[in-house]
């Protein structure tokens, strides 16, 4: 675990959520009461991105969050990142926290595990996908009503061209100075806008992304995959040398055959 991890606090705003997920390269925090440091909850930017209409935090993060303690094998932790698909995980000693657990932790271990298990045996059989000329709204919103941070891109002949994620569909698309302005980030780091928020501006009501850019626009040319056979020890080591969260998954003839994302790699561990 990370120990003394970085906190959101309620009472709080969205934007002071965002400063701080900038200005650290987070994607989510845990939340404690001001009052007395107790968990209460967590915010990943794709919780702000669902409920951009809200102002308090308290109505954006997630209440009753499931959390862990020191103690706690990395088994019992794998297993629900990989049944509950979360991304982080409080750990609590009593009523306090002392840390903070994601996949890409447990990836580290895995990297250097011996396993039979391949791609194919964990992978969804549900996997969204986004065709090359569609117009770029349609991605946006196929992304947030899936709940997806990444689409594999078809052709007309239904091979993979390439992928479009979140960080790939909000560049470009607005400048830093725009995004400081509307959001009233004035003492945001620019740079770090296009790391974080992902996505983050499509929401507003200001902003309405051009209909004449197309997914082939903005999507990432010959992604790197996994063939369906690789280890979950390999998926995890390019995972974590690419800093990828999915990869897609192609068959015995390049045929896209799914996603496999990290939660799906920790299945390594609960054989």
């Amino acid at each position: 675990m990370t120990p003394s991890p970085i906190v959101a606090v309620v009472p709080g705003r969205r934007n002071d959520v965002i400063n701080t997920m900038v200005r650290k390269k987070l994607t989510g925090l845990p939340v404690v009461r001001e009052s007395d440091g107790k968990l209460v909850g967590v915010v990943s930017r794709r919780d702000i991105f669902r409920n951009f209409e809200e102002e308090q935090l308290s109505l954006i993060m997630k209440k009753n969050c499931i959390s862990i303690s020191p103690d706690t094998p990395v088994e019992e932790a794998a297993r629900i990142f990989a049944e509950k698909r979360i991304h982080r995980l409080p750990v609590v000693d009593g009523e306090k926290l002392v840390g903070i657990i994601t996949p890409t932790d447990i990836l580290k271990l895995i990297r250097e595990k011996k396993t039979d298990r391949t791609a194919e045996s964990v992978i969804s059989t549900t996997c969204v996908t986004a065709y090359k000329d569609s117009p770029l709204p349609y991605a946006i919103a196929a992304m947030r009503i899936s709940d997806v941070a990444a689409l594999p891109v078809l052709d007309e002949h239904g091979n993979l061209v390439g992928i479009i994620t979140d960080r790939d569909l909000f560049s470009d698309q607005m400048s830093d100075e725009e995004a400081v302005k509307q959001l009233g980030l004035s003492d945001v780091k620019l740079a770090g806008l296009r790391n974080v928020m992902p996505l983050f501006f499509t929401a507003t009501e200001s902003y309405s992304p051009d209909s004449s850019k197309l997914v082939s626009d903005y999507m990432i040319k010959e992604p790197l995959t996994v063939f369906k056979k690789t280890t979950l020890n390999e998926v995890a080591r390019l995972m974590l040398l690419h800093d990828f969260g999915q990869i897609p998954v192609r068959g015995t003839k390049d045929e896209l055959v799914g996603m496999i994302y990290d939660v799906d790699v920790l299945k390594a561990l609960l054989d």
